[in-house]
């Protein structure tokens, strides 16, 4: 008699197909191996490509290849062979994504985890990001005293470079303890508690903090090999204090040839490069328990302040801003230096956010600001005033879609700019505001597209933009 589940499989008894959707990098049944080699003999006789566009899979090629890919196949036998990620080296694998993105194909339909007005493309992006995950393995430094190394600052301004720290540890998928699989190499150093322990408070003086990670790096390339193979180029760091930059001038390597993840990415100083190094979101945690517990905001009919900005007042940007535009000149345009009490007691700063419809970013003593973040957390469309300053993951997004850059020179033409923007175009711009919040959340336990993973992504894009490419 048949139970309701139905026949009962003899135990010991595996189903080929089930099995490459599970597992596709191992073929695990004699059958479905030989279906793999005829399959890679003629793709090599009659010149098709599987996996890398226009390139054949020669007969003796040393990249080994399965059958299937287990996100589309799903106990089907695909008409796509996959690259088995885990026997290629290193480099071979970068070269294989690099190609697999250049080459990636329009998104037939509409994902639901990706809003493509927020993408300069948006396909490129989804293919780079599934490489990602079936790819890419860092491998993490042990060296290094605490605190300045091994110990994530988690709240504050500068908590990016402290929580990416701790994701990362903690992340299986991408965290390999063989140095010779990974194609990452991560300096876990916290800029903000090497500025705690080393700087000499009113001494202007950063060169101790830039020789400290000098002789770090010199440690590592004579202890291990694995800097000296690219001189660095497969190393990076992820730093979010406004002095960030300049805790690396003194390895002519590190500042050069790494990839720096950084908050105060300003093109104009020569340390930050566009297109290698990484602008890193400056994310403002208060309470480190609940990361989240502020984010959301109000709909647009219930935004009555046309444009909002208080803070302290330092640098060459925000004493204009205040000169146009504060002490109560203008109603429609709430610019304070630091809150006053009578105006805090009534709405708080949080709430004058979720109350505008633009949040003003000016930069201060350097271009990054975290109240860019903050806007997005609150659902208000930022105005970016800083010249020089290179977008978070512009590598990307096109910031167009859901923000205003002023340049600093049209301070004084501020509220006709905002006010020029149609209702129309507010209401798009804002929408994507709203979808975009999910790409720049913290959370305890990463999510895909979350904040950690567009960090570790724009780093792995970065590395495998600079692979060379064979002939």
């Amino acid at each position: 008699m048949l139970s309701r589940r139905g026949p009962r499989r003899r135990r010991g008894h595996r189903v080929p197909h089930l099995l490459a959707a599970i597992v596709p990098q191992r073929v695990h049944h004699k059958a479905h191996g030989r279906i793999v080699r005829r399959e890679l003999d003629a793709a090599a006789t009659s010149n098709i490509s599987y996996g890398v566009t226009s390139t054949a899979v020669p007969a003796a090629s040393k990249t080994s290849y399965v059958r299937g890919d287990a996100s589309k196949t799903r106990g089907t036998y695909g008409a796509r062979m996959q690259p088995s990620y885990w026997r290629m080296a290193p480099e071979e694998a970068l070269r294989y994504a690099k190609k697999e993105i250049m080459a990636a194909e329009p998104v037939a339909a509409a994902d639901p985890d990706l809003y493509a007005p927020l993408f300069k493309n948006v396909s490129q992006f989804k293919r780079s990001y599934q490489l990602m995950e079936r790819i890419l393995k860092v491998y993490i430094y042990q060296d290094g005293r605490r605190p300045i190394f091994h110990t994530p600052p988690l709240s504050g301004i500068y908590a990016s470079e402290g929580w990416f720290m701790k994701l990362l540890k903690k992340s299986r998928p991408f965290v390999v303890a063989d140095a010779a699989k990974a194609h990452l190499f991560y300096l876990p150093y916290s800029s903000q508690n090497l500025r705690l322990s080393l700087y000499v408070p009113d001494s202007h003086n950063l060169r101790p903090l830039a020789v400290y990670l000098r002789d770090f790096v010199k440690g590592l390339a004579a202890k291990y090999p694995f800097w000296n193979r690219t001189r660095g180029a497969d190393h990076f760091l992820v730093a979010c204090h406004d002095w960030g930059p300049y805790t690396t001038t003194a390895h002519r390597d590190l500042s050069r040839n790494s990839i720096k993840a950084l908050c105060n990415a300003d093109s104009s100083e020569g340390i930050f490069t566009p297109g290698k190094d990484v602008s890193l979101p400056e994310t403002t945690i208060r309470t480190p328990k609940r990361p989240l517990r502020y984010v959301g905001g109000l709909p647009i009919s219930r935004r009555h302040i046309l444009a909002f900005f208080a803070g302290n007042v330092h640098g060459r940007v925000r004493p204009v801003l205040l000169q146009h535009w504060g002490k109560g000149q203008d109603e429609d345009m709430r610019v304070y230096a630091l809150l006053p009490g009578r105006v805090s007691r009534t709405m708080t700063y949080i709430d004058h956010m979720k109350n505008s419809r633009f949040c003003l970013c000016p930069m201060g003593y350097e271009v990054n600001s975290p109240r860019i973040v903050e806007a997005l957390y609150y659902e208000c469309v930022p105005v970016i005033i800083a010249d020089n300053f290179v977008l978070p993951f512009s590598d990307v997004l096109d910031w167009s879609a859901f923000s205003v850059v002023v340049a600093e020179k049209d301070i004084p033409d501020l509220k006709k700019i905002l006010q020029g923007i149609s209702l129309r175009r507010y209401v798009a711009m804002h929408d994507c505001v709203k979808r975009l919040q999910r790409h720049f959340l913290w959370h305890a336990r990463p999510l895909r597209y979350d904040l950690f993973h567009m960090i570790l992504h724009s780093i792995w894009l970065s590395r495998v933009n600079h692979v060379q490419l064979d002939n």
